[in-house]
């Protein structure tokens, strides 16, 4: 059994000029990713591994969800493969998982997160926003094996507002 959590990153800033690699999170991003990652503190799996894009916004994002949920301890790894906006850099990524790792959190970018809780997930999503959380379990056990799972979970900030 593998547990997966994708978060896209939080709302992120247009005024600046940066490239996009470099936009940085917006107020309500910053807020957005506190209340999420506040609400599901006892709701989510502790992960064995956290993976982020690189991009400023969903590192900044996955660094505020790793303090207020307390996981300084878990490997935290920053991933070029996961500035991937298609899914299939994201799909490739977690089939080279190691297997040791039965649940895994990962901070990228839509339409990629989108694009694979639909096809990997029980549940239809038109979009997950910005700092939207979705939770899936694949009754694998390899991550090479990657078929259809059962969404567990989602939440999104408007969820909470």
């Amino acid at each position: 059994m593998k547990n997966l959590i994708l978060i896209r990153h939080a709302k992120s800033s247009w005024v600046h000029q940066v490239s996009d690699f470099e936009r940085p999170l917006k107020k309500r991003g910053l807020e957005d990713s506190k209340l999420v990652s506040n609400y599901v503190k006892d709701k989510i799996f502790k992960p064995d591994l956290v993976l982020s894009s690189d991009a400023k916004r969903a590192r900044s994002t996955a660094e505020i969800f790793m303090n207020n949920l307390n996981f300084q301890d878990i490997d935290f790894q920053l991933n070029n493969q996961l500035y991937d906006f298609s899914g299939n850099d994201l799909v490739q990524v977690i089939k080279e998982t190691n297997d040791s790792i039965l649940n895994l959190m990962i901070f990228g970018h839509n339409h990629a997160i989108t694009a694979f809780a639909n096809t990997f997930g029980s549940k239809y999503f038109d979009n997950v926003p910005t700092c939207g959380l979705v939770h899936i379990r694949f009754n694998i056990e390899s991550w090479k094996d990657l078929n259809q799972g059962e969404t567990m979970f989602s939440v999104f900030p408007k969820d909470l507002k």
